[in-house]
């Protein structure tokens, strides 16, 4: 009886041996682990500031050369269309005056090889024809400025005459055409403007001149 209450006790003891060595072993991997958090947190709180700094600098300015690359590819891509759009521009401005330029030789050819009046006539009268209709295609139209009242935002006085039949402050000659497309002013038209009729002290003055010069 005696030995079976060994044998008893002496595994009671056995498991109480285990469990304590297995709670000791639990309690050094607790404290492992609290060490290692504890070494962690540390070394993250003890972090140089100026490494920090350093590392945000790089990271700003690889932002920045991104950008900046960005931005260069931008204006390439910006140069580029707008090359393109003159070029277009350039070609359908150009387009309507080849027909022009093509019988304005024709026009030159025939007169250096012929004498016939009427058919240099007939050409230049088809060349101005065409030119008209290569600016309208522009959306360019003529400033007829003859009996219009004088306007220096569309004209430009070359001088002043006299004159019976157009009252004074009125264009009496148009020396060259004036042009624009839609409000904007391509070119002034050239005008002589009426200075009304003449005064009779002018002419009493010019006729005395010229009796004294008799």
């Amino acid at each position: 009886m005696k030995k079976k209450d060994k044998s008893a006790e002496e595994v009671v003891e056995k498991d109480v041996v285990e469990t304590t060595e297995e709670q000791v072993a639990v309690e050094e991997v607790a404290e492992e682990v609290v060490e290692t958090t504890e070494e962690t947190v540390e070394e993250v709180e003890e972090k140089d500031p100026v490494e920090a700094l350093q590392e945000e600098l790089a990271i700003a300015k690889d932002k920045e050369l991104r950008l900046q690359a960005e931005f260069q590819n931008f204006r390439m891509r910006t140069s580029k269309d707008l090359r393109n759009s003159r070029e277009a521009g350039v070609i359908d401005t150009i387009m309507p005056f080849l027909q022009v330029y093509d019988h304005m030789k024709m026009a030159s050819m025939s007169i250096e090889n012929g004498d016939n009046i009427d058919a240099i006539r007939q050409g230049v009268t088809m060349i101005l024809n065409e030119f008209k209709r290569a600016i309208s295609e522009l959306s360019v139209e003529e400033v007829d400025a003859i009996g219009e009242a004088f306007d220096p935002n569309v004209h430009a006085a070359v001088a002043h005459e006299a004159s019976e039949d157009v009252e004074e402050g009125k264009v009496v000659k148009q020396w060259s055409t004036g042009y624009r497309k839609g409000e904007r002013l391509l070119k002034p038209a050239k005008v002589v403007v009426s200075s009304g009729p003449e005064k009779e002290a002018e002419v009493a003055t010019e006729e005395t001149a010229e009796e004294s010069g008799e």
